[in-house]
Order: structure tokens, then C-alpha cells, then sequence
């Protein structure tokens, strides 16, 4: 947990401020047994009221300053405590931007939304209790046992006794609760996994419906996370009914032996009174440290946690001297290409694949299902490094461009259009915040959207729902082209990314990027014939291999996976399908 106390450095100013308040409220605390012992003993048994009435006016000017300083303890913890959360909130959220999708692929998104949000609140928990509770209790226990020895070394005997068996108790609780608070936290990660899948394919269970087996999964996981979490407050529930015990039985003690003390003299009633108020104090303290080191144990955990995701190390980063590589031309080239999704890259989706598109080239991609066509792409923005062989840019090795000079030169229209909740306008600004209006408008007209926008009610500024749920799957495919045109990047990338839209549109967008996007070399992955037959070139993939290349009618004429394709889609000569 130490090493997050830099987040706490910026607002040293009220992470001591607090204390100092703490100890204001403790002192005055301290103050009151005294001052009623003297009430006891010099006023009520010596009849004096003078006494009672002064020291009365002390004990309340006491209770007051010790008003003060809790509620300016509680106002400046909460300042630091509350800060220091939002500052470990954005900074746990900017790691996890540059994490790479190999990072991300360790660090499923479930676990990550834990992280950022209940083991920070956690976090945010301790320091509050640091500064308050952690400052009262061990200066109250200290106070009261210094107050109490000087008004009776003989009752101390007792003690010396409990003080130990709370110590003990407590070294037992810290002991079985920590682990078992890490295990909560990772059934936690489970149950919101099983939550986030489950929302994320909403309409496919209820299109096969499957609330029933999907409710029972996720009953699962929350039986499971339930079990474990009472597991470990069943732990913490020895923490009061023992150290309650444990206090009362102390007490009783003192008042039998305080007892027989003042029979005989050896102290006297306001004194006995006033080392019950402190042995209170001690123990009652102890029973906080009690409960505050059950956070200890929480909050160790979800620091440990919060640490992993600091610790993990991107894969991918920024090249040194990369600053003066740029992109212009859009030439892709693979040399002998390997990669494996796996830590070890043994698993390969990628065999040996090479390859060259010119600039301004179109090169169309086939291949069934898990040839590895999806993976090819990604490796030309560095979603992902090749486990073997290189990757060229305008003759650069890819992992020498700086990031942001790649993607931005690399417009990508993945498999699954995402759109952010905003207006439509903003999604297609995404990769350009401040583009021109016309280029917006010229954008979305080359990607078949402009039409279907402008019978919405507001246009570009109607705004879309979370992952643009109120737009039909086409839709959102054509806005995100659009997005992606609007780049005018050198390469783009479009996997499978008209599949939801008819052929006939499908024909006006690969039109209008061949006239619109006639400098960008393109990259087309599709699943039907007629979108990429009038490519310069196309890629055949087959098994993670590069099984063919080039135009369409030289392919009919050497490759028979790609004539297979062709007969498959009842599209065997030259003509094509819209």
C-alpha cells in the first residue's frame, strides 16, 4: 500500500490538518474522566459546589473544543481521502490505456472495472480511517493507559492482563481475514465478468432464449462469491462478541478490585470512577482497532490488486528516436510473418505469411472463418507484434514508427462497428475532433450515411445510446466508416465491415472509396466475392497461410480454395454480383 501514498502527497496540507484535529478531540476526551474525578471527589464528597460549578464549565468548554476537532478531522480526511481516490482513479484509468491487447487479454475487462472502481473506493475507505480513526484509537489507548496507571498503579494488574489477550485476538484476526478478503475480491472479478458478457449479449440470449441458463450461470458465480464473502465475515464475527467480552469482563474487574480498594481506603470513588472512564476509553479503542484492521486486511488486498495493473508493462511501446519516422506512401509489406495469440506465441494463427501492397493499391482478403485474416490486419497498426518476421511501413519496420504517427496513418473499420455514447456527429469526428463540417458531411456521404442521418430527428446532433444502440447493425457500420474515412489515412483497414449493409450499398461505398480515397492503399477483408473482385490484389488465406495471391482472374485460373469460393457463392466467372 506504500506505494500508492504518492497520490496522498499533493494534499499533505489537510492529510495533516486531520490528524492535528484528531488530536484536539483526543486530548479533551483524555481531559473529561479528570475533571470528573474532581467533581466526585473535591465537589460532591466535600460539599463544595464553587468546584462543581467551575470545573463543570471546564468540562463543557472540553466537549466543545473536542466537537471541533472531530468534525475538522472529518472535513479534512475526507478532502485528502476523496482526492486521493480521484487522482488513483484517473491514474489506474490512463494505465490501462496504454496497456497493449495482449495486457488486456491477461486482464479481462471484468477485472479491470473492479479495479478501477471497488478496490479504489476501498482504498479511498482506508485513508479516511487512517487519518481518523488510526490517529484516536492507539493515542487513546496510550492516553488512557498513561491517565490510568497515575491514578492507581495496583488496578493496572488487570490490565495487564486483557491488553495482551487483545493483542493476541487481534494478531489472530489480521491473520486469517487478509487472505480470505483477496479471494473475495477475485470472486467480485467473476461476478462482474459473468454481468458484463451477459449485458454485452443481451439480444442474443433473449433471441435464443436463454435468460433461464444465463441466470443460473450467473447464480453460479454470485453463490460463489456469497460463500467465500461469508466465510470471511464469519471470521470478523468473532471481532466484537470477544473483544465485548473481553472489556466487560475487565471492567467487572476493576469495579471488584476498585471496590475492595476503596473499603480500605485505597482509592477513592471519583478516582475509581475516573479509571473506569479510562479503561473504557483503552478497550473500546482496541475494539475499533479491531474493526479497522478488517479494512487493513480489505484494503491490502485491493492494493495488491490495483499494483498488478501497475506493475503490468505494456508490450508494445513507443520505439526510441521514433520522432522523426513518418508515413507517407502507404507501401504494407510482410516478410515471413508468424503470430500466436498465446504468452508464449506457440499457438500460431500466422504462418509464414509475405506480402506486398504498393501505395494506392486495393487488396482484397478471403479465407473461411479462423484463417487468420483479422489477425493480418492487426498486426499493421501494432494491435499486436508478430511473433516472427516484420511488418513494413513505406519499407519501416512498423515497431520503429512512433504509435500515435502509425494509428493515425492507419484508419481501421473493425468487425464490430463501436460507437460511443455522444452525437453521431462526435462519433465521426472521433479520429479528428476538428474536422470541418463539410468534411463530415463528405465523410458520411461516402459511406452510404449521410441519407439515413438526415431523416433523424436531429440529424448529426441526434445522440446515440451506449455502443450506438438506438442505430441498426448497417447503420452503425456506415457511420464507423465514416469515421474512418474522415482519418484520410495513408492505409485503411475495412474487416468484413459491410456484412450488415445490402449489396447494392455495399457497391456505392466500395465505388466512393475508390474515388474518394484513390492515395490510401486499402485493405479489404470481406466475406462475398463482389467486394473484392475488382481489387488489384487479392490475399487467399487458408489456415493462417497465404495460400494464393493475386487478381481475381488470375486466381480463377491457379488457386482452387479461391475457385471453391467463387462456386460457393454461385460466382464463378468474371461478372460481379451487383
Amino acid at each position: 500500500m506504500w506505494r500508492l501514498s504518492k497520490y496522498l502527497k499533493p494534499y499533505w496540507l489537510p492529510a495533516l490538518l486531520a490528524p492535528l484535529f484528531m488530536v484536539l478531540e483526543v486530548c479533551m476526551d483524555l481531559a473529561q474522566p479528570r475533571l470528573l474525578q474532581t467533581i466526585v471527589d473535591d465537589g460532591i464528597s466535600a460539599g463544595n459546589p464553587d468546584i462543581i460549578r467551575h470545573t463543570g464549565l471546564l468540562m463543557l468548554g472540553a466537549a466543545l473544543l473536542g466537537v471541533i476537532g472531530g468534525v475538522g478531522c472529518t472535513i479534512y480526511s475526507s478532502i485528502a481521502s476523496q482526492n486521493f481516490g480521484r487522482d488513483l482513479r484517473s491514474s489506474l484509468y490512463r494505465k490501462i490505456q496504454t496497456l497493449s491487447f495482449r495486457n488486456l487479454d491477461r486482464l479481462p475487462t471484468g477485472t479491470l472495472i473492479t479495479r478501477v472502481t471497488n478496490d479504489v473506493t476501498q482504498l479511498q475507505t482506508f485513508v479516511q480511517m487512517l487519518l481518523r480513526m488510526f490517529v484516536r484509537a492507539p493515542m487513546l489507548i496510550v492516553g488512557s493507559l498513561v491517565m490510568a496507571v497515575t491514578i492507581n498503579l495496583k488496578l493496572t494488574v488487570i490490565l495487564a492482563v486483557a491488553v495482551p489477550l487483545l493483542f493476541a485476538f487481534l494478531f489472530f484476526l489480521v491473520r486469517f481475514s487478509l487472505p480470505m478478503f483477496a479471494k473475495v475480491q477475485n470472486r467480485l472479478d467473476r461476478v462482474n465478468g459473468r454481468l458484463q458478457e451477459n449485458l454485452n449479449g443481451i439480444r442474443v440470449v433473449k433471441a435464443f432464449v436463454r435468460s433461464d441458463y444465463e441466470e443460473e450461470r450467473f447464480a453460479e458465480v454470485n453463490r460463489d462469491y456469497t460463500a467465500v464473502m461469508t466465510r470471511g465475515m464469519r471470521v470478523l464475527s468473532l471481532n466484537m462478541p470477544v473483544m465485548t467480552l473481553i472489556l466487560n469482563i475487565s471492567i467487572v474487574a476493576v469495579l471488584w478490585y476498585g471496590g475492595a480498594l476503596n473499603r480500605t481506603g485505597g482509592i477513592e470513588v471519583g478516582a475509581l470512577i475516573a479509571y473506569i472512564n479510562y479503561v473504557t476509553q483503552m478497550l473500546s479503542s482496541m475494539l475499533s482497532i479491531g474493526m479497522i484492521l478488517t479494512f487493513v486486511s480489505r484494503a491490502k488486498a485491493s492494493a495488491d490488486r490495483v499494483n498488478e495493473v501497475f506493475g503490468e508493462q505494456p508490450d508494445i511501446v513507443d520505439p526510441e528516436h521514433s520522432d522523426s519516422v513518418s508515413v507517407s506512401g502507404g507501401q504494407v509489406e510482410f516478410r515471413d510473418v508468424s503470430f500466436g495469440y498465446g504468452e508464449d506465441g506457440q499457438d500460431l494463427a500466422l504462418r509464414g505469411v509475405s506480402f506486398t501492397v504498393r501505395p494506392g493499391q486495393t487488396l482484397g482478403i478471403l479465407g473461411a472463418t479462423g484463417s487468420g485474416k483479422t489477425s493480418l490486419v492487426s498486426l499493421i497498426p501494432r494491435l499486436y507484434d508478430p511473433s516472427s518476421g516484420s511488418v513494413l511501413l513505406d519499407g519501416v519496420p512498423v515497431n520503429e514508427i512512433g504509435l500515435s504517427e502509425l494509428r493515425s496513418q492507419v484508419g481501421m473499420v473493425l468487425q464490430e462497428a463501436n460507437l460511443f455514447s455522444g452525437t453521431i456527429r462526435d462519433n465521426i469526428r472521433f479520429g479528428r475532433p476538428d474536422a470541418p463540417e463539410d468534411e463530415v458531411l463528405r465523410a458520411a456521404q461516402a459511406a452510404q450515411a449521410h441519407e439515413f442521418i438526415e431523416r433523424m430527428p436531429d440529424g448529426y446532433d441526434t445522440r446515440l445510446g451506449q455502443k450506438g444502440v438506438n442505430l441498426s447493425g448497417g447503420q452503425k457500420q456506415r457511420i464507423a466508416i465514416a469515421r474512418a474515412m474522415l482519418l484520410r489515412p495513408e492505409v485503411l483497414v475495412l474487416d468484413d465491415s459491410t456484412s450488415a449493409v445490402d449489396l447494392t450499398t455495399e457497391a456505392k461505398i466500395r465505388g466512393a472509396l475508390e474515388r474518394d480515397m484513390t492515395g490510401s492503399t486499402k485493405l479489404i477483408i470481406a466475406q462475398r466475392i463482389s467486394a473484392v473482385q475488382g481489387a488489384d490484389l487479392i490475399l487467399v488465406m487458408d489456415r493462417g497461410r497465404a495460400a494464393a495471391l493475386g487478381t481475381h482472374e488470375e486466381l480463377l485460373k491457379t488457386s482452387e480454395i479461391y475457385r471453391d469460393i467463387c462456386r460457393s457463392q454461385g460466382n464463378e466467372g468474371s461478372e460481379a454480383y451487383a
